[in-house]
């Protein structure tokens, strides 16, 4: 197995004022499982791009140092031979598939280097992703999680001893998630790939690595191994990294002295059982839901909706059918389900963008088909899964002023100052979009989208590919749009912000929609939510584990009730 050696490294990119590595040393074992974790800008990508030789080869800078992949210094190896060495899946993945079907595609990089088995590479790799029997379908046909898989496929068909991936499970539901990380143990354990994985994702950290590496300010501040990295609970959150929810309940309950000083802390939900289980189960009654709200106007409506794409090969693909349902205005709408579920089909054709086959849908009360573009544009605003492709100019602010400039709408440009101030953008409103970071991005594109005042605002997965600070601002930022759009529909995977955010949880699956209410009616619903795939967040499992009626959806709610089981028993 391929031995990975840094001997202090720095790198500076060209025109930086400070290096984004500085002076690393680090020794990688063989076989090894490792997270890579740190906040933003630390430089997590930049050191993975040095492992493959893309830095210094195709990307230019202030190179110091040595890096030895199995004894080979990388600015001496071309980046070809390289690759047989290291593959790397990138976090847009997407761009790494380049042949139309499965077989075609695994198997490029084989024939790329005139392999005469390269089909037989491509086989082999296909099954050791879980895709064996899809050789013949196209790209097309896959499901996120599957395309993804297909990327790695593509990169172990070259035999590399070490695989690199850039947030493996960013924009997938639990089950894709669990598939992709199930199939990443195999490819350590069974055929003793060495693993690295860029990740904000700690529980899934806690269930699948062996170490941690945490960089800060550009240097590796400590390599160890997981359970004892996930219980450097205040070192972790002062870079931006929150550990497993049940690891931050068990560090405040240790701190308010309800359990054992000292020692690591459970990281998963079965260490925390035993770690919970001398705590006396609370008495705890479910709390009385509140009076149902009366839904206000009515925003918008499916009657009947039926979606169908043609497929090239087989039947068409149905997406929809006979779906019905009604937004109403004042509401938080978070709108869930696994990958292909239909989320993203939805919103394109509340927005005009898709054409329903069947039914009706209705906008402010009018038939969407009687609308003009421009109309239905100042009801309703879609705000991308991928901000960048909301920018068109070359500055924020006029990106943001654009929608309004085109549409002569009055004092647009006192508008556009305003939403620069209330997004906190006015320093960088001469930025370009795409050159800002995830969050400034996000926010950029909440600003872009609400810049015409619609009485609707549709969000594609608003938190994908963040930090978890981040993530935060951007709960922050929804919270603050309160007072600026009436009503607001999310597409998400991340039950955090449809636990903390929405006040109604629609639930999509087989083309129908098989949930609809508050938090504690969706994720209280056993059947319901293992029937969908869909994962409430860690501290509910955790809660529940202890004392099967517990609804607890935060940390602080967690600690309280047990906390307080605690007190009464004493």
């Amino acid at each position: 197995m391929a031995s990975i050696k840094i001997e202090n490294l720095s790198y500076t990119y060209p025109g930086a004022d400070r290096p984004v590595l500085d002076h690393v040393d680090l020794e990688i074992m063989p076989g090894d499982f490792l997270a890579i974790v740190g906040n933003n800008g630390c430089g997590k990508s930049t050191l993975c791009k040095v492992l493959n030789g893309l830095i210094p080869h195709f990307i230019s800078g202030d190179f110091q140092g040595r890096v030895l992949i199995d004894g080979q210094d990388t600015r001496q190896a071309d980046v070809g031979v390289l690759a047989r060495k290291v593959g790397y899946v990138y976090q847009d993945f997407e761009n790494q598939i380049v042949r139309p079907t499965v077989l075609d595609d695994a198997s490029y990089a084989c024939l790329n280097y005139g392999m005469a088995d390269y089909q037989a590479r491509g086989r082999q790799a296909l099954a050791q992703c879980g895709l064996q029997n899809r050789e013949n379908e196209y790209i097309w046909q896959l499901s996120g999680g599957q395309t993804h898989l297909l990327a790695l496929a593509g990169a172990v068909a070259l035999g590399p001893d070490i695989l690199i991936l850039d947030e493996p499970i960013a924009q997938l539901d639990p089950g894709h998630a669990d598939r992709i990380y199930g199939v990443l143990r195999e490819l350590n354990e069974k055929y003793n790939k060495t693993i690295l994985v860029i990740e904000h994702h700690t529980e899934y950290i806690a269930d699948y690595c062996k170490h941690v590496l945490l960089l800060r300010d550009g240097r590796a501040a400590w390599y160890l191994p997981v359970r004892q990295a996930l219980s450097r609970v205040e070192e972790l959150q002062a870079s931006n990294i929150f550990p497993p929810q049940v690891t931050l309940a068990a560090h405040a309950l240790q701190a308010k002295g309800l359990l054992p000083a000292g020692g690591e802390l459970p990281t998963t939900i079965g260490e925390g059982k035993q770690a919970f289980r001398s705590i006396p189960r609370p008495e705890y009654r479910r709390p009385c839901p509140p009076p149902a709200r009366q839904p206000g106007q009515t925003v918008a409506e499916f009657q009947n909706v039926s979606v169908s794409y043609r497929s090239v090969k087989g039947e068409p693909h149905t997406v929809f059918h006979n779906l019905n349902l009604t937004l109403h205005k004042g509401e938080n709408i978070a709108l869930i389900g696994s990958n292909g579920a239909g989320k993203s089909t939805l919103m394109k054709l509340l927005v005009g963008l898709l054409r329903p086959t069947g039914g009706e849908i209705r906008l402010g009360g009018q038939s969407l088909k009687e609308q003009k573009p421009e109309q239905i544009a100042r009801k309703i605003s879609l705000v991308y899964q991928n901000p960048e492709e909301m920018f068109i100019k070359d500055s924020i602010r006029d990106d943001i002023a654009y929608a309004m400039q085109v549409r002569q709408v009055e004092n647009w440009q006192t508008r556009t100052e305003e939403l620069l101030a209330r997004f906190r953008l006015t320093d960088l409103a001469d930025r370009d979009g795409r050159l800002l970071s995830g969050g400034q991005m996000r926010r950029a594109s909440l600003a872009i989208g609400i810049a015409l005042n619609p009485s609707l605002l549709l969000l594609d997965e608003p938190t994908a590919n963040l930090d978890i600070a981040t993530r935060k601002e951007i709960l922050r930022t929804l919270n603050d749009m309160k007072a600026i759009t009436e009503t607001v529909m999310i597409a998400t995977h991340d039950m955090q912000l449809v636990c903390e955010w929405a006040d109604r949880v629609v639930v999509l699956c087989g083309g129908s929609v098989v949930g609809d209410g508050t938090r504690d009616t969706i994720f209280g619903d056993r059947a319901l939510t293992e029937r969908v795939g869909i994962r409430p967040p860690e501290i509910f499992a955790m809660g529940r584990a202890v004392c099967e009626d517990a609804l607890c959806y935060t940390v602080p709610e967690f600690v309280q009730l047990f906390g307080e089981g605690k007190r009464n028993a004493e």
